[in-house]
């Protein structure tokens, strides 16, 4: 086992791993799930983009549908940045708005009404509202959600989530993914398309994903690629530059909101070489000296690891017969 260290997850060979990736792509979708091309839900999100600019190099760009899926609490810049990675890799967009059938599941109103139960002068109209973790990772401490209420005047007033409001907003959000899922298969079966997958290694095994939603999909390319690769390919692929750049986020609530402020609860670089050290049995005081952390930091990050995978292993079985 080669030493542990911050190369670790560096690709030598990208053009051999990307070639690798495709040809799996173009054998799955065509002989597996004999189906003639691919459809994409893009976001201007470095996971989608980069299964796009995949699905185009295996496909040709004439046979990839990209789908922009917003709704009344998307970021303009996910139409924008989404548009921008269509146009330079010549793939057809088709915008679906699903904000009315997002209203006509109750998903605003229901979530609205489970913050208001908790932030008591919450007001959905003017209000802007996240859920979010706020507890340390390195101190074995159990993630907490809070909602944080972000007011016009810039207060901002979070509190602890109790368990029944917080499952009733993430019930009512998770509308947001499988409604994404249902468009993305219809367009998919007029076409007899594929439905790719964005998922990344750390979204799959730690369960940051939609069961039935964002987790639906016929194949998922990166799935076993740490968000590090993914923006090694991104910059291979050629995927714009202001894409590589973006913070990656939810997109999910109304204040913005980071991907490690609600779910990773560390940033991406970290977490990839922690992980990767947890995966391969590297010991605590090799990968602490290297990551800057005590190995007691490091055990309690490996356990926090174990526990989210464990937690969530529900999301990845398959229906019990």
């Amino acid at each position: 086992m080669k030493p542990f260290s911050k190369e670790i997850l560096h690709i030598e060979n990208i053009e051999e791993v990307c070639d690798t990736i495709v040809n799996k792509l173009k054998t799955d979708v065509a002989q597996k799930l004999q189906r003639r091309g691919a459809v994409v839900g893009i976001s201007g999100g470095i996971d989608s983009s980069v299964c796009m600019a995949l699905s185009a190099k295996a496909f040709g760009p004439e046979k990839v549908t990209a789908i922009m899926l917003p709704e009344q609490d998307s970021s303009d810049d996910s139409k924008n940045l989404a548009m921008k990675l269509a146009n330079k890799f010549s793939v057809k967009t088709i915008e679906e708005n699903i904000t009315k059938a997002l209203d006509g599941f109750g998903c605003y109103r229901r979530r609205d009404e489970a913050i208001a139960r908790v932030i008591h002068n919450f007001d959905p109209k003017v209000d802007k509202a996240k859920i979010e973790i706020k507890q340390d990772i390195s101190q074995n401490i159990p993630g907490i959600f809070s909602v944080t209420v972000i007011k016009p005047n810039g207060e901002v007033i979070s509190k602890l989530l109790p368990v029944k409001e917080y499952l009733q907003i993430v019930a009512s959000t998770n509308f947001k993914q499988r409604s994404r899922m249902s468009m993305l298969y219809y367009h998919a079966e007029r076409l007899h398309y594929a439905v790719i997958g964005t998922p990344n290694k750390h979204e799959v095994e730690q369960g940051f994903f939609v069961k039935h939603g964002d987790g639906g999909a016929d194949v998922m390319p990166i799935g076993h690629l740490y968000k590090t690769q993914v923006y090694q390919l991104a910059r291979y692929l050629g995927v714009p530059q202001e894409i590589i750049d973006r913070t990656p986020t939810t997109d999910t609530y109304t204040a913005e909101q980071t991907q490690e402020d609600f779910f990773f609860q560390m940033p991406h670089k970290e977490m990839d070489l922690i992980w990767y050290g947890w995966e391969n049995n590297y010991k605590t005081d090799e990968v602490g000296k290297v990551m800057g952390k005590t190995a007691q930091e490091i055990e309690n990050i490996y356990k926090s690891f174990e526990r989210k995978r464990n937690t969530t292993e529900y999301l990845r079985m398959r229906p019990i017969f």
